[in-house]
């Protein structure tokens, strides 16, 4: 898939395919990506949790907190929900910090997952408490972020920012998942050259 494309259908989805399984290979390959990834200092900080077990699975959807702007929508029913989860972690013995990997690590690990034909979301709404604790986390691991993978099967429009200037995503009536992206215009400061 060419980067332009593989970007811009690499979305946040919060509803999956039922019944579509996404395996531990899956995710080993999606982590592997990631840790060919350039690191501050090099230091490679970050560690992973592995699921696509339904018993750990629960256990992390409970902690997340789903779309902001959708008041009224807790996340997706058990039917809708990801195969598969990944956590990103911070191994304080190597690093106080790593807020630069994570993004990137981040958003390498859901473009591999979009060239295989899956999606995801990244989550930074946590209850990190209770992750560590339900993970048995020891406490130089600190949760960073959630990534929940799976089959997308929500349609994820992105368009221009209306009138009002707003920012927030919607759905319409349809479930048509609906993005405001500022325009080029707005974000390029200066040029030179």
């Amino acid at each position: 898939m060419e980067m332009e494309k593989l970007v811009s259908v690499c979305r946040s989805y919060r509803r999956f395919a039922p019944g579509v399984q996404v395996e531990i290979s899956t995710l080993r390959e999606l982590v592997s990506l990631a840790r060919c990834v350039p690191s501050a200092a090099n230091r490679q900080p970050l560690k992973y949790v592995l699921s696509c077990s339904s018993a750990a699975n629960d256990c992390i959807f409970q902690t997340l907190a789903w779309a902001a702007y959708l008041k009224d929508w807790p996340g997706p029913g058990p039917q809708e929900r990801p195969a598969a989860y990944i956590v990103i972690l911070l191994d304080t013995n190597i690093s106080q910090s790593a807020d630069i990997d994570v993004g990137i690590v981040a958003q390498t690990i859901l473009l591999g997952a979009t060239a295989r034909g899956l999606g995801g979301c990244m989550f930074g709404a946590i209850k990190r408490d209770q992750l560590a604790l339900s993970l048995a986390l020891p406490p130089h691991l600190q949760v960073a972020l959630v990534l929940a993978i799976g089959k997308p099967i929500e349609v994820v429009v992105l368009e221009g920012l209306p009138a009002d200037g707003s920012i927030k995503y919607y759905r319409d009536p349809d479930g048509t998942h609906h993005v405001p992206k500022r325009p080029l215009e707005e974000l390029i400061q200066a040029t030179y050259g």
